[in-house]
């Protein structure tokens, strides 16, 4: 089994993308004095969703790179995977943050999305293929 190098790297780079989210979610909790929920405050809301929305898809992505290295998947495919992730969930929220239907909400959010979704089934599709 190969150690899984290069997702550690960018695992390490994600968390600490996750740990600034983290800081901005409690930043915003004593700035709009929002102790539980979103305390019916839209942009804190969209802070919390950005959090929440990358913790609810880089883990279980990680978890399928890890898988794929481990398979022996080249680097130019796993950086060509993490790379733009990485990228689009830095991007994420600013686009959360921006006016509805914006030019900067469709480029950073919905940018953002697709990347994410792209590499969710493009490693979910390439370890099956490695079963085959």
């Amino acid at each position: 089994m190969i150690f899984p190098s290069v997702t550690i790297a960018y695992a390490s780079i994600l968390a600490l993308i996750f740990a600034a989210l983290s800081v901005w979610v409690v930043a915003g909790r004593f700035q709009f004095g929002v102790l539980h929920g979103e305390g019916g405050n839209r942009d804190f809301g969209r802070r919390m969703r950005a959090h929440a929305n990358f913790a609810e898809y880089v883990p279980f992505i990680l978890l399928l790179m890890a898988a794929l290295e481990a398979q022996g998947a080249s680097h130019p495919m796993l950086h060509g995977l993490l790379l733009p992730l990485t990228i689009a969930r830095m991007a994420h929220p600013f686009g959360m943050l921006a006016p509805a239907a914006s030019v900067q909400e469709r480029v950073f959010r919905g940018l953002s999305v697709v990347v994410t979704l792209a590499v969710l089934i493009t490693a979910a599709l390439s370890l099956l293929l490695r079963l085959a």
